[in-house]
């Protein structure tokens, strides 16, 4: 859909995810769509897995502009896509469905929604080293970022060592290097940002994804990042604070992510400013 489409006929956009009522993302959009002076409707549906087909199928009508795609869906959605964007062909993960003369394109925000949060949080690349927790598609989008857009070497925990290696495995011609390990096998002191890209403390606050002893290990310069925004504070960020280092919470990638989303729909480049106060506004202060 061209942008003369778009300022001249209402469109719409979803999020399919499971669960799905606690997102955001229906809030940032909305306020996007404000912004632009777009007529236009975002919804989040909960689909399951057994209904993900049909419903990517149903995103072929030439007034809808697309979806976004989160867990569990972000890897079993590739096979439905009719191409994909070479960033989300590489993470072999889609978090956005773009609609195209009912053609669907598969595409990956996250990784360089990632990379910009992590510039907005300091980040320089420190050490040339990261630690990333996780394997699946939001653990592929951060290797990704890391290994390939800022050449650095990264080791990958999870708790099944094999989807770890896996992992360590998907770009053996980047610059960087990727390595699964366990902790006790991580050179701590010259690691300089670790990601939490699992859902450790999100259902369960008192959850972690890391023992504390560690985050002790880490030079002083390092940052933690936890992808997680609900609640603000997770408890691996807490245990890094208590450590002397910097912490942040997801909520920036998230309002990065989405509005390179919104780009690729409308053509429109909505400040990330826009998306972050619309976040702000939805989230209870008790959870921020």
């Amino acid at each position: 859909m061209t942008e003369q489409d778009i300022s001249t006929s209402s469109f719409q956009a979803f999020l399919f995810a499971d669960p799905a009522a606690h997102s955001l993302s229906p809030r940032m959009h909305r306020a996007a769509f404000a912004h632009a002076g777009l007529p236009g409707t975002y919804e989040a549906i909960r689909v399951p897995p057994a209904g993900l087909a049909m419903a990517v199928q149903g995103l072929r009508y030439p007034h809808l502009l697309g979806a976004n795609i989160s867990l569990p869906h972000k890897e079993s959605v590739v096979a439905l896509m009719d191409d994909l964007t070479p960033a989300a062909r590489a993470i072999g993960a889609v978090n956005t469905v773009i609609q195209q003369g009912g053609r669907l394109i598969g595409d990956n925000t996250d990784a360089p929604g990632l990379l910009a949060d992590l510039t907005t949080a300091g980040y320089v690349g420190e050490g040339r080293s990261a630690v990333v927790l996780g394997a699946g598609g939001a653990a592929r989008a951060a290797v990704y970022a890391l290994q390939v857009g800022l050449n650095h070497d990264v080791f990958v925990l999870n708790r099944t060592r094999e989807r770890a290696e896996e992992l360590a495995a998907a770009w053996p011609d980047a610059t960087g290097s990727a390595v699964a390990v366990r902790p006790e096998e991580v050179p701590w002191p010259q690691v300089g940002l670790l990601i939490n890209a699992t859902s450790a403390g999100l259902d369960a606050p008192d959850d972690t994804p890391l023992d504390a002893a560690y985050l002790s290990l880490l030079p002083s310069h390092a940052l933690v990042y936890d992808m997680v925004y609900r609640p603000a504070e997770t408890r691996v960020m807490r245990e890094a604070r208590a450590a002397g280092l910097r912490a942040e919470n997801g909520l920036g990638m998230l309002a990065q992510q989405a509005r390179l989303a919104f780009f690729g729909w409308t053509g429109r480049d909505v400040p990330v400013s826009v998306f972050l106060n619309a976040l702000d506004a939805g989230i209870p202060v008790e959870a921020r």
